[in-house]
């Protein structure tokens, strides 16, 4: 496949993590959301590092801030660092089995969860629910199906 085929791959999953994130849900469905920009950016890092990199996850960062209209450059740093994090092991992460993989997703977007919270906390007074941290248990519960069906796509559309 093209090089210009397989980026119109990987932009479209972003999109789509994109948009899933900004889909309206009911209130008692919305805490159980999954992370879905965390985990495609993560899948993306570990399997193709050299076409998805830090400066992706900026500005996958930068239009969340926009969708979801938190301080401008919130997610972005946050994406930037969990890239850099994740494109520095990649192979080591590659080795990991599917439960390594989704306890370290789990890590993952507890670090984010923690971190967003206390940065809007320092700017404003925020009150921690407890349903603020339900996502990571969905986000793990998602991501080894996630994981199986974007290799698929992946393998289904020669994305190299």
């Amino acid at each position: 496949m093209p090089l210009f085929n397989s980026y119109k791959i990987i932009y479209f999953s972003f999109f789509i993590c994109l948009v899933a994130a900004i889909f309206p849900l009911p209130i008692m469905f919305n805490a159980f959301r999954p992370d879905w920009v965390i985990l495609v950016l993560f899948y993306w890092i570990i399997a193709l590092p050299h076409r998805v990199n830090i400066g992706h996850a900026f500005i996958i960062g930068l239009l969340l801030d926009l969708l979801l209209g938190s301080v401008l450059g919130m997610h972005a740093l946050l994406l930037s660092l969990l890239a850099y994090f994740t494109s520095i092991n990649f192979q080591r992460f590659r080795n990991f089995t599917l439960v390594q993989t989704t306890l370290l997703v789990g890590l993952f977007i507890f670090i984010s969860k923690v971190t967003l919270y206390w940065i809007a906390s320092s700017m404003q007074e925020i009150v921690l629910h407890r349903h603020y941290f339900w996502s990571i248990f969905t986000s793990m519960i998602v991501w080894p199906w996630f994981f199986l069906f974007m290799r698929y796509l992946r393998i289904r559309f020669k994305v190299i």
